[in-house]
């Protein structure tokens, strides 16, 4: 594609993203979507620029906030929002929800709510392409808080002795809940970490899609020509807080501000002609009309099969 449209497909990704993102928040508030929900609102420019480069027969893992990764990798929006509906149409036929959001027919394993529970399932995803000499790549998104956790350390470990096609995405938005990264490592950089098992580890600015579509590209690569896998530091910041309960007490809004400043969407929109975004803008908000009412009036999961895809 032309520069130019290349952009506008990131910018789209991301538009619909954030939208979507918007509208959820509005519909949980209405008492329209049960549960919980984790948002993305500020990182899509990571999804956006990382799975711009995979292909529909490539895998990834997401974490508890995985609507910007599912929608992404090609989850519809009919899907992932008659899904948090609980609806039987939905991507997950209504099990899953928000926090395990995923569709196998686009290469999205549903969504693990576990903290690092994504950075050992992702090998053995990537061991399975490497036995079965298949010509795809596993990709893991998580947040910095899971560098601490041992799955972490076993799963690049395991990856990197392997030379899996296997990318680690560290979405790093500085907080684990409310706890900032810097009182719980002495490490400033998640990516330094890769050092120690030998594979490649670079921090990118996750605000800038085109950055992390350049940084993705050359990670996946790499991957796929058996070279192994490699440690992505994508430095970005969520807007929202942790989840729908969290009022952010914990930062400042001076800091809020600062990043901002820096939302990806903005920056994106600002090198595209004002016309072409206005269009995908007014795309975008049709699409999700239409998700909308597509998940209100979807019918609900029969109670008969509620023991239905339930393993022990």
């Amino acid at each position: 594609m032309p520069p130019e449209a290349a952009l506008l497909h990131l910018y789209r990704t991301m538009r619909l993203i954030r939208r979507f993102e918007e509208r959820v928040y509005h519909l949980f508030l209405d008492g329209e979507i049960p549960g919980t929900v984790h948002q993305y609102q500020g990182q899509e420019a990571v999804a956006a620029g990382v799975c711009d480069v995979l292909r529909e027969t490539d895998w990834i893992t997401s974490t508890h906030r995985p609507h910007g990764h599912a929608l992404a990798k090609g989850v519809s929006a009919r899907a992932a929002m008659a899904e948090l509906y609980g609806r039987e149409t939905g991507c997950c036929r209504g099990r899953g929800g928000s926090m395990h959001l995923g569709d196998v027919a686009v290469g999205m394993l549903p969504a693990i709510a576990i903290v690092g529970g994504g950075n050992t399932v992702v090998t053995g995803l990537g061991l399975a392409f490497q036995l079965r000499r298949e010509d795809r790549v596993a990709v893991c998104f998580f947040g910095e808080g899971a560098s601490n956790e041992g799955a972490f350390h076993e799963g690049l470990n395991f990856a990197a002795v392997r030379r899996l096609p296997v990318v680690f995405v560290c979405e790093n938005n500085l907080y684990g809940a409310s706890t900032p990264f810097r009182s719980v490592s002495l490490v400033e950089d998640v990516a330094d970490r890769a050092a120690a098992y030998g594979v490649p580890g670079r921090v990118v600015d996750g605000m800038d899609v085109l950055a992390v579509r350049e940084a993705a590209a050359d990670a996946v690569a790499r991957a796929r020509s058996g070279g192994g896998p490699t440690l992505l530091e994508c430095k970005t910041y969520r807007f929202v807080g942790h989840s729908r309960s969290d009022a952010r007490a914990y930062r400042t809004r001076e800091e809020e501000a600062r990043w901002r400043e820096r939302d990806p969407l903005a920056l994106a929109r600002a090198r595209l002609p004002a016309p072409a975004a206005d269009a995908v803008d007014a795309e975008i908000e049709a699409e999700l009309d239409a998700a909308v009412a597509f998940a209100r009036s979807s019918r609900d999961p029969d109670p008969a099969s509620l023991s239905s895809d339930v393993y022990a």
